[in-house]
């Protein structure tokens, strides 16, 4: 076998590789019911904050930490642990997105997506 053969072959083993760990991590838009069947995976949850329920969170305690409860788009509703400090315009965010795992009927978030209401809505309508 010439060199350039063996090479090829490296590389394409390497592509083969990458992309088997890229699709490994890769993580699914789902909901609370579908995550239950499959709590080692991780998903994005789309849904509202339930605003009836406080958030929790004590940075003096643990910085890292940051506790309350989102209804899904199915209007199921489920504790979230954001192991990140409280966003800042949580309480205003109209929809959110948080990224993780469930673990004992919780979810636990490494991330989140926040979708603030917009300050340009269109009320002047003499502008034009």
């Amino acid at each position: 076998m010439k060199v350039i053969h063996i090479l090829g072959i490296i590389v394409v083993a390497i592509a083969i590789g990458v992309i088997y760990t890229t699709l490994q991590s890769s993580s699914s838009y789902s909901n609370f019911t579908e995550i239950e069947k499959n709590p080692t995976i991780e998903y994005h949850v789309v849904g509202k904050i339930n605003k009836s329920k406080p958030i929790q969170y004590n940075p003096k305690v643990n910085a890292n930490l940051c506790s309350f409860y989102l209804v899904d788009m199915q209007g199921i509703e489920r504790q979230v642990n954001l192991h990140k400090s409280l966003p800042q315009d949580i309480q205003s965010a109209e929809q959110i997105v948080i990224i993780g795992k469930l673990s004992n009927n919780i979810f636990n978030a490494h991330s989140i997506l926040m979708k603030c209401p917009s300050k340009y809505n269109a009320t002047d309508k003499t502008a034009k």
